[in-house]
């Protein structure tokens, strides 16, 4: 009788667990599958030892299985803080710094001690931060050497329509480029080995935050007239015709947000340097800011009657903009406040920081100027720096700041100064138009001066400096970056680069 209670008892319970019974328990579900996960596979274990005695280092458990020795170095490193990390990064940097010190005086015979070389480190430490930061400036345009007759511009990248916009990674390792099609091209600098972004459909479109217009045209709707990437190569942002700022992880060229809220045009974009922020302009206007990172909008900036051309931006949360209002501003984005500088004469079509003081402006006249934060006007103006030579007019006529007559338009659009750019925190400048030449200058105090003409068929939409000022890349094309305006059919759309031998 005792067997069959104790039966009974256990039946009862299995009758009256069957909402907690075993079998439907997670706990118990769970642990069977975190076995299957730690339990290897003999071909696997066999391919782990094979791939560990071909690198020659082997580690080994109780079991005897290997184990790769970046997981160690990264669980070295895991526990570490953001402080400790730059500390160990520092160190190493000193380190490498004093042994090619160290080889330098062996190399010379010299007998200085080790405090002589630290003094040395220390200065170029200090001198390297100051010219990141833009508190000084570097010197490389009385470096740029002359350049020979087989330097020249060579296409890297080819397009099937006007690139209208190129970027640079940080490490002039990379490069973007953008183009009327709705190519958006992403290539090696030093092989041209490129990789295509893929436009994702419109229903992931949509679930990335894109809001589409009915009717939709879809001929023209991804039509690109932006580009730009941040400065830790992460992120590239793209614009155009679609009135949506395209965000795309650079890693895996995948489609990761598109920001609505431009009611016309995207027309330019640039990330402030060191973070995840983006400025765009629009031709409604208007002057947005973006967080990529968190993917949210940040603010509005007003101050343009006529549409926003070209835009950039430093380290600070200041924005320099142009449009054609015939106007540049310099927005101050905390203080919501702008600075209003007044073009003498024509419309503005580009523009480009040379410090936090300083700009430079390209206009349809073919006017390059140079502007100071202090001065309403230019403080100098090159007239007709892309002016044909068989025009007989002076290509390099200067007009000091000050009240003066326009400057007589002419209808061509091959000497619009379609781009200017500058070497980050550097005096040397370029400019680009479609009258067959790029033109490099070099900033001085209060003036610009020419250095050289660098022959280059079609219209020169975008440039870009390599950080080193070792390379100059040029987004050239058979038309203009907006419109229609002129047309030169001897011109190959594409990416150009151009090496600058430096003394």
């Amino acid at each position: 009788m005792k067997y069959n209670n104790e039966k009974k008892k256990g039946g009862g319970s299995k009758r009256g667990g069957k909402k907690g019974s075993n079998e439907r328990d997670p706990f118990f579900e769970e642990e069977p599958k975190k076995r299957r996960k730690v339990s290897y596979d003999d071909d696997d274990i066999e391919s782990i030892d094979s791939d560990a005695e071909e690198n020659g280092f082997a580690g080994g458990d109780e079991d005897g299985r290997r184990v790769d020795v970046e997981v160690v170095e990264e669980d070295e490193f895991a526990d570490e803080t953001v402080g400790e990390k730059k500390k160990r990064l520092t160190e190493d940097m000193l380190n490498r710094l004093r042994e090619a010190k160290r080889r330098e005086r062996e190399e010379a015979g010299d007998d200085d001690d080790d405090e002589d070389d630290d003094e040395s480190i220390k200065k170029i430490l200090m001198q390297k931060q100051q010219e990141e930061s833009g508190r000084i400036r570097r010197v490389i345009a009385s470096r740029v050497q002359e350049p020979l007759s087989t330097d020249g511009f060579s296409v890297i990248v080819k397009h099937r329509r006007s690139v209208v916009s190129v970027a640079l990674s940080d490490d002039d390792s990379r490069g973007f480029s953008a183009s009327k099609d709705g190519t958006v091209m992403h290539w090696d600098v030093s092989s041209g080995k490129t990789d295509k972004y893929i436009w994702p459909s419109d229903e992931i479109l949509k679930s990335h935050g894109m809001k589409m217009r009915e009717p939709r045209n879809k001929k023209h709707s991804r039509e690109s007239l932006a580009l730009a990437v941040s400065s830790d190569g992460r992120y590239l942002a793209t614009g155009g015709v679609d009135r949506h700022v395209h965000i795309w992880d650079v890693r895996t060229r995948e489609h990761v947000q598109a920001f609505p809220g431009h009611r016309n045009t995207v027309s330019c974009l640039c990330f402030r340097y060191g973070t995840s922020e983006l400025y765009s302009g629009s031709f409604d206007r208007n002057v947005k800011v973006w967080n990529v990172e968190d993917k949210a909008f940040v603010t509005d900036n007003f101050g343009h009657q006529g549409e926003v051309l070209a835009i950039d931006v430093l380290r600070k949360e200041r924005a320099l903009t142009v449009g054609r209002d015939r106007t540049m501003l310099y927005h101050k984005v905390p203080e919501t406040s702008r600075m209003v500088y007044r073009a003498p004469a024509s419309s503005l079509e580009s523009c480009c920081f040379i410090s936090d003081n300083e700009y430079l402006s390209g206009s349809d006249n073919g006017t390059v100027a140079l502007w100071g934060m202090l001065k309403k006007k230019p403080v100098f103006i090159v007239k007709n720096a892309h002016r044909d030579k068989t025009d007989g007019i002076t290509t390099n006529g200067i007009l000091e700041n000050g009240d003066h007559e326009p400057v007589n338009n002419d209808c061509s659009a091959s000497y619009w100064v379609n781009s200017v750019a500058t070497c980050r925190g550097s005096d040397l400048a370029a400019s680009g138009a479609g009258n067959g030449f790029v033109h490099l200058w070099a900033v001085e105090t209060n003036a610009i001066r020419k250095l050289y003409e660098l022959p280059l068929t079609g219209f020169v939409n975008s440039l870009a400096f390599a950080k080193s000022g070792k390379f100059l890349i040029a987004g050239v094309g058979q038309e203009t970056r907006f419109g229609r305006w002129g047309s030169l059919k001897s011109a190959e759309n594409g990416v150009a680069i151009h090496p600058l031998r430096l003394a």
